[in-house]
């Protein structure tokens, strides 16, 4: 049952890709509301696409992740919730056209008969579960790890969809999409649950070529086909016609362009020549890990890209730097950033540790522009 409704036939193989589709409604707002809210990856979505959003409620426990919103957002403190067990929903039902969000599910115990929203007692999902029922968005989006779907066997998942089917009465749809089908250089594959108020009918967005590589999204890196040594900046625009046009001043940016500076990198990021070894040591024997550096596509940035190493998941890069020598460092908070899909006018404004986790937490911008522009969003947005 998962295997198909989670397959090929869910993509949208034969029709418009939807870097080419066109909002029926670009006038509307979208009156959006978020709970997991983590540094609003939905918002900065809405935001790139050039669409209008209302900012109905949105909440996270995490401190540092409510500065970095509000840094970033127009939200009103009042709109905002730390607690979700404690945040009533129901004031702003008929109020919300999407809401989007990611509750962990590490702590599921499935127990029992499988009784749909009763086996989801003490879990952060039966909680956003219970904001959907309270609140009724038009469409729901919600975004987890690819594991979910075979954890327990699959009973996990499967008393999830129950709940959005049964308790929620939702129509849902569900696919596994990796960021780099998306137009993103990490390989970073995640769950994308979709509920709709009404019966449906939807298929995901089809992958578009990846024209991009890890290095180019690298704050220190110009041997790049996309550097322009005239305005020392990396124009990354799948269209040459286009980016050649963004180099002389004659046109505007588009929702896929990412226009970054180019900087050098502080020497805190590189590694000493000791732990560069450990890094690029083959590991244990129960623990192996690839040591190639350089990758054209990231693994996936995980929350604990902070840390000196992780095998097999952390992503270390080579550069000169200074003649003759090749440093080994660990990416920037900047280009993990950059690497969801964040562009250089998102305001990091937490340190390193927490901004790092915040990256890796996050979902890929780019792949939820593919899906809001599937979705045709704007359907469901207001006038205002």
């Amino acid at each position: 049952m998962i295997i198909q409704q989670n397959s090929k036939d869910n993509i949208d193989w034969g029709g418009t890709p939807w870097i080419v589709k066109q909002f029926s409604h670009p006038e509307r707002t979208i009156r959006l509301a978020t709970t997991f809210s983590g540094i609003g990856a939905i918002e900065y979505a809405i935001r790139r696409l050039g669409l209008k959003t209302e900012i109905v409620f949105a909440g996270d426990i995490d401190k540092n992740c409510k500065t970095t919103y509000f840094a970033n957002y127009n939200i009103e403190e009042e709109r905002w919730h730390t607690d979700i067990h404690l945040f009533n929903a129901k004031p702003y039902k008929g109020k919300v056209d999407l809401l989007v969000g990611g509750a962990p599910c590490q702590a599921f115990s499935i127990v029992g008969d499988q009784r749909g929203f009763e086996d989801t007692r003490g879990t952060l999902f039966r909680e956003f579960a219970r904001v959907i029922k309270e609140c009724m968005p038009k469409v729901f989006i919600f975004e987890n790890v690819q594991g979910l779907f075979k954890h327990d066997n699959g009973r996990t998942w499967d008393v999830i969809r129950k709940t959005f089917e049964d308790y929620c009465g939702y129509d849902i749809h569900y696919q596994l999409l990796n960021a780099r089908d998306y137009g993103v250089p990490q390989t970073r594959e995640r769950l994308y649950c979709i509920g709709f108020k009404k019966k449906t009918i939807f298929k995901y967005p089809v992958p578009i070529e990846l024209a991009y590589r890890m290095y180019d999204f690298m704050e220190d890196y110009i041997d790049s086909p996309f550097y322009s040594q005239q305005q020392g900046k990396k124009i990354l625009s799948i269209n040459k016609e286009h980016r050649d046009k963004l180099i002389k001043g004659t046109e505007e940016e588009s929702f896929l362009d990412f226009i970054f500076e180019t900087r050098d990198v502080e020497d805190k990021y590189y590694l000493s020549e000791k732990v560069a070894k450990y890094v690029l040591a083959g590991g244990t024997k129960n623990f192996k890990t690839s040591t190639k550096t350089d990758l054209n596509i990231a693994r996936p940035l995980l929350q604990s890209m902070h840390k000196m190493h992780r095998a097999g998941v952390d992503n270390y890069v080579t550069y000169k730097k200074e003649k003759g020598i090749n440093g080994i460092r660990k990416l920037t908070p900047r280009e993990c950033h950059r690497l969801m899909g964040f562009r250089d006018d998102f305001n990091i404004v937490v340190a390193n540790t927490a901004a790092y986790m915040q990256a890796g937490n996050s979902i890929v911008v780019d792949v939820l522009m593919a899906i809001l522009k599937q979705l045709d969003i704007t359907k469901y947005g207001v006038n205002k």
